[in-house]
């Protein structure tokens, strides 16, 4: 499993909630807006264009099986980043936030790196699933699925890195977030990807022959992945607005870490109300009034933009 750090006994000594309440600290469910909603959004523009589309899996089935697949990507790279962040030294008793089950002593590094592995293994097992479904005649799994579901799994563990599984292979020292580009990865894949996909699946499983033409539903979503994208990127930089302190002692190079406390301020800001704000061409693009519903939730997110964007808090 590489190398274990040492558990501080005052933290191993600590309280311990309840085996449910340890787990769910360390995997995080309540992050998993991230990978639902983006489904949920492609699922409506693909059944918007054709809401009875004639292929071998129901458009409900793709669905609720990409939500399943990004629901395992993101409960296993959050098991990961607990495990990695406490050996690599960014999780300490000075941490800010929520609590890390490996740091406090919850759980061990063998623990929710091992059930980060689960994960992942379950993800791939449902990603090749759909890979296999969505298939064009003549081949055996449809190439632009399985590349997703490779990448996904690799991109999980190199995130934060560390010694295990990278380190098996040399690639130990790869850091996704510990070089800056977190920001990059959710964009692409909580926004893109995750939007995109449902759409994409459903056209390959009706054998469409080019699935990115400006009519069928895989084009509209990778526009409506543009604000998805923005708001998941948003929580990633209020993370890494509150927990710049400690990362830049574990050489953790966030943008937080790199351009300091008012950039991530402004990226915040960025992120958030250009979410907003590409809605309307979106909408108009499309013709869709109802493109613009989300922005009934600009009074929630008002409050959120002065707290964080201008200087409040220090993130979330």
């Amino acid at each position: 499993m590489g190398p274990q750090s040492k558990i501080p006994a005052s933290t191993m000594a600590s309280g311990r909630p309840s085996s449910f309440r340890v787990w769910a600290t360390a995997a995080r469910p309540h992050t998993l807006s991230a990978s639902i909603i983006p489904v949920i959004v492609g699922h409506s523009f693909a059944f918007y264009v054709d809401p009875r589309p004639i292929m071998p899996v129901p458009l409900s089935t793709i669905s609720v099986a990409f939500a399943s697949f990004a629901c395992l990507i993101q409960l296993g790279t959050n098991l990961h980043n607990d495990y990695a962040d406490f050996v690599k030294g960014a999780d300490t008793d000075k941490r800010v936030g929520q609590a890390r089950a490996t740091q406090r002593g919850w759980l061990t590094p063998r623990q929710t790196a091992g059930a980060s592995t689960i994960c992942l293994l379950a993800a791939l097992l449902v990603g090749t699933w759909l890979s296999i479904s969505a298939a064009p005649k003549g081949s055996s799994f449809d190439v632009l699925s399985t590349l997703v579901t490779l990448s996904s799994a690799f991109n999980a563990v190199a995130y934060t890195g560390g010694p295990y599984p990278l380190g098996y292979v040399g690639l130990g020292h790869i850091s996704i977030g510990y070089s800056g580009l977190g920001e990059i990865f959710v964009f692409a894949y909580f926004g893109v990807v995750a939007t995109a996909a449902v759409p994409y699946l459903a056209l390959r499983m009706t054998g469409a022959p080019f699935p990115w033409s400006p009519v069928l539903p895989a084009r509209a979503a990778v526009w409506a992945s543009v604000p998805v994208g923005l708001l998941s990127t948003a929580i990633i930089v209020v993370n890494n607005l509150r927990d710049r302190h400690t990362d830049v002692i574990a050489h953790k190079l966030t943008t937080a870490v790199r351009f300091g406390s008012a950039f991530a301020r402004a990226e915040y800001a960025v992120c958030v109300l250009g979410a907003y704000a590409c809605l309307v061409p979106i909408s108009i693009w499309y013709g869709s009034p109802f493109l613009l519903l989300p922005l009934l939730s600009v009074p929630l997110a008002l409050p959120e933009l002065r707290a964080v964007a201008g200087g409040g808090r220090d993130g979330g």
